[in-house]
């Protein structure tokens, strides 16, 4: 099985950019790391009567638009599926797959919390199962879990896989 990690928390508290300098850090060290991003309020919309629509209206299982130097696959995943599959399908040739956001899936989840704006924001960790926080705020943290600075992406990505590839 693939490892999946999901990177949670509020918005702007640097998740992307964490994943960003993550992807860039795992695959220096020669991973090959699929990303996901949650977009739940995203519609993927083919234009209505471009080739693409009509051949998912026919009853393609996946749509695979291809660019010249870029795709993009589309397919329906109706609400309330099964997730892990599909991911273990999509991304076969990666060692680890790292998500933004899906809170409330089914995978390990890092939060990314940072005090941001005039809405005093408190953490996701202790609401939600976390097994490691990625804060420069101090926090109070529940028992076990892992806590890291922004920072040092280096010891995070030790973490992972330390966690998630030992063999």
């Amino acid at each position: 099985m693939i490892p999946v990690i999901s990177f949670i928390g509020h918005h702007n508290a640097g998740k992307t950019r964490l994943l960003t300098r993550l992807v860039e850090t795992l695959t220096e060290r020669g991973l090959r790391v699929g990303a996901a991003k949650h977009a739940p309020h995203v519609i993927v919309a083919d234009t209505p009567g471009s080739d693409s629509q009509l051949l998912r209206e026919a009853g393609a299982h996946r749509m695979l638009l291809l660019g010249s130097d870029s795709a993009v696959l589309t397919w329906t995943h109706p609400a309330g599926k099964d997730l892990e599959p599909e991911i273990q399908r999509l991304f076969c040739d990666c060692d680890l797959v790292l998500i933004e956001g899906l809170k409330h899936g089914p995978f390990p989840k890092i939060e990314v919390f940072r005090r941001t704006g005039k809405i005093p924001q408190e953490p996701l960790a202790g609401d939600i199962d976390v097994i490691a926080v990625v804060s420069d705020a101090a926090i109070a943290l529940p028992d076990g879990t892992a806590s890291f600075s922004p920072r040092n992406r280096e010891a995070i990505a030790d973490f992972l896989e330390m966690r998630f590839l030992s063999r």
